[in-house]
């Protein structure tokens, strides 16, 4: 049996699409300090497959098809948020927002233990910049997240 590659560690790993795939694999360099693993490119520059790795995470990459696939731009939302565990959430989100990254939440302690901002890509893909600043049970999670929610709208 064929042992998976190292970049495959964890089990799900995210595939995103960008029209102009090529422009959003250099953003993600700029905004989130990603490292290109390689690319395959279609005859006319098109993506067709890409990896990219932040903080050690594979991030897939192409540009999207027409038929099964699509860009948040295009279809007007996304339905999934992409999390990025950082030391420095404060620096990175920083980094994003000089790269041309919009916000979406502040900076925030967040009731699970982190802190945690959330910025919109120009591709329209949103993505969560998290430092983990406590080591908290589960039960005390959902001690707090019941304790938030009566407080108002729980993050």
């Amino acid at each position: 049996m064929a042992l998976r590659p190292a970049r495959y560690l964890n089990a799900v790993i995210p595939h995103i699409y960008v029209d102009g795939a090529a422009e959003g694999i250099a953003f993600y360099v700029r905004a989130f300090g990603a490292r290109e693993l390689f690319r395959i490119a279609r005859p006319d520059g098109r993506i067709l497959h890409a990896e990219l790795s932040i903080e050690g995470a594979t991030l897939m990459i192409g540009d999207p098809d027409g038929r099964i696939y699509g860009e948040p731009r295009v279809l007007g939302a996304t339905s999934a948020g992409l999390h990025i565990l950082c030391d420095d959430s404060a620096a990175l989100l920083a980094r994003a927002l000089a790269a041309g990254c919009t916000p979406e939440q502040p900076l925030t302690e967040m009731f699970y233990g982190a802190r945690s901002a959330s910025v919109r890509d120009p591709f329209g893909h949103v993505w969560v910049l998290l430092t983990w600043t406590e080591d908290l049970s589960l039960a005390e999670i959902e001690r707090r997240a019941r304790a938030a929610q009566d407080q108002g709208p729980a993050r």
